[in-house]
């Protein structure tokens, strides 16, 4: 009896043991289960890395106009206007903004026409978490706000040639419907769905333009020019001393440029890839050998290197492989930022001598030209190996540029460039007479003497009241008064 009762047992614990096995063998994942997981959470992963890089980028870009571009024009105009050429590119940020988010982003990069974009994402609708057809992996509103950066620092890119002697009124009116009116259209070209110029989403004229050689540089380089020329020159120029007052402010926005350049090429690879690895080097190669380049021009010519030709040439190489940089290998950009700055420095120095116009901050010379030249050379050295563009029916990679046996695609950047300067100088100046018709472009002698910083905002960069003269016993203010002895020169005294 109690043999029987134990096997009874023994055979309930077994049945419980496989019943409890089948069970927990039904509730395993499947291996197709465990696949799909595994691919979700792969792409939740690469989601949050692409848009941690993206967002990183999209401040490194808004870094480039405050302070980067504020430090560096500041620096080069004279004192008495560096709080008014400062305050140009900071106002930017903040109207441009609430333009592109009210409809600048939908004319931008809603399908439209081949030349402007449809009204879609008005008021920002639809832009939300969701990825775009721009970037699969990242939310729709992180691309528009990386996008969002580059036509910030485009048109204040542009008040560089007019410094130091354009109404602020005139020039918030200048830079607002010029974004309008040049940007928004030729961004929607080159990279909007459908635009003209795009050689990824059914372009007619496949131009390749990585980051703005097109869209930001020439656009604003040749507008720049049209401004310098029909504001004519500042009072005394080119006798009167025009030296940058503050070379080191200078030195230092440059230098953020720099930095936040890495941002604007290799965010523009819209993932954190081997392309936005190659787009980061490449631009580190090309500001390098432009420094170079137009250094050792100086050196020769002029007999010294001087620290504001090697932050211009540096500047003039980011410029020359913006459209390039994600498209040529980092040799080629050694050799098209090594160009760039060749060339831009003759084009600052010769070029605007012999052709005489006042662009204070050679914002024609060193953009306009170097985004011209950079996007010519992009034409040049394009290599299917880093990014492949064109296919055949297979598949199959087709040469890019014409060294690798592309001879058409220099004629694509040709018509590309001539393009955005038509639309930046036929637009800017029918922008500048409307504007000149209605407010006026440019300041009275007396404001412009006087200085922008007092004349359009009423406030000094610099607190001149402790620039003391000492003269025999007594140290002078900017009044004439003698205000204390040498004897008392304390600490607290000069505070006095």
């Amino acid at each position: 009896m109690k043999k029987r009762f134990a096997l009874q047992s023994l055979s309930l614990a077994l049945l419980g043991s496989i019943t409890t096995s089948l069970t927990a063998l039904a509730q395993t994942p499947s291996v197709e289960e465990r696949l799909a997981k595994a691919e979700t959470a792969l792409a939740s992963a690469q989601t949050a890395g692409d848009n941690a890089w993206m967002l990183t980028c999209s401040a490194l870009v808004l870094m480039m106009t405050g302070p980067g571009l504020a430090l560096f024009y500041g620096g080069l105009v004279r004192k008495k206007n560096v709080l008014a050429t400062m305050m140009q590119s900071f106002i930017m940020m903040a109207v441009i903004t609430v333009i592109w988010g009210i409809f600048g982003y939908s004319l931008a990069f809603a399908k439209g026409t081949s030349f402007i974009g449809g009204l879609d994402y008005l008021f920002l609708k639809d832009v939300g978490a969701a990825p775009s057809g721009y970037a699969g992996t990242i939310p729709h509103q992180t691309f528009m706000v990386f996008q969002l950066m580059f036509a910030i620092i485009t048109p204040a890119l542009i008040t560089g040639a007019f410094a130091e002697r354009m109404k602020f009124s005139a020039m918030l009116l200048f830079c607002t419907l010029w974004a309008v009116v040049v940007y928004f259209p030729l961004a929607h070209m080159v990279w909007g769905d459908g635009g003209l110029l795009n050689a990824f989403l059914g372009g007619k004229i496949p131009a390749l333009d990585f980051a703005g050689g097109t869209v930001v540089h020439i656009s604003s380089g040749f507008s720049a020019l049209v401004c310098a020329l029909y504001l004519g020159k500042r009072l005394g120029y080119p006798k009167a001393p025009f030296a940058p007052h503050n070379l080191v402010i200078s030195v230092i926005g440059a230098c953020l440029l720099w930095v936040g350049w890495f941002g604007f090429n290799a965010g523009s690879a819209v993932a954190a890839g081997s392309l936005a690895s190659n787009a980061f080097v490449t631009t580190h190669f090309g500001a390098a050998a432009a420094a170079l380049g137009w250094l050792v021009v100086e050196w020769l010519r002029q007999g010294k290197p001087t620290v504001l030709g090697g932050i211009s040439g540096a500047v003039a190489g980011l410029v020359g492989i913006t459209p390039a940089a994600g498209f040529v290998t980092p040799m080629s950009a050694l050799a098209i930022g090594f160009i760039a700055g060749i060339v831009c420095f003759f084009a600052v120095t010769q070029l605007k001598k012999a052709l005489g116009y006042d662009d204070s901050l050679d914002a024609f010379g060193v953009h306009g030209v170097g985004g011209f030249t950079g996007a010519l050379l992009t034409g040049i050295f394009a290599n299917s190996a880093v990014n492949t563009v064109f296919k055949d029916a297979n598949g199959a990679a087709l040469p890019s540029g014409l060294l690798e046996g592309n001879p058409k695609q220099l004629l694509n950047q040709l018509i590309a460039s001539l393009i955005a300067i038509g639309m930046g100088v036929v637009g800017s100046f029918i922008l500048l007479k409307l504007i000149d018709l209605t407010v006026g472009v440019r300041v009275s002698n007396e404001d412009e003497a006087a200085g922008l910083d007092i004349s359009q905002h009423g406030e000094e960069g610099y607190n001149m009241d402790m620039d003391l003269v000492t003269t025999g016993a007594y140290t002078y203010g900017g009044s004439g008064t003698p205000i204390v002895e040498p004897a008392m020169r304390t600490a607290d005294a000069l505070e006095k």
